[in-house]
């Protein structure tokens, strides 16, 4: 998959690694802008419990 994608880059070694670079901060913004959010709303990471039993072991502030 790499070889196929450098080999479509047009242009010199120093040119298509800047290409290179330029795509991959432009899918990683696009991953951040728009992609996680939406995705965020599917996970359950704000529904966690913490049990009776658990808190026992925790030492209370002093």
């Amino acid at each position: 998959m790499y070889g196929w994608f450098w080999s479509h880059l047009p242009g010199p070694v120093p040119v298509r690694i800047l290409l290179a670079l330029a795509i991959f901060a432009l899918i990683v913004v696009l991953l951040f802008l728009y992609v996680f959010p939406l995705v965020d709303s599917w996970l359950p990471f704000d529904e966690s419990n913490v049990d009776a039993a658990a808190q026992t072991l925790i030492a209370p502030p002093s």
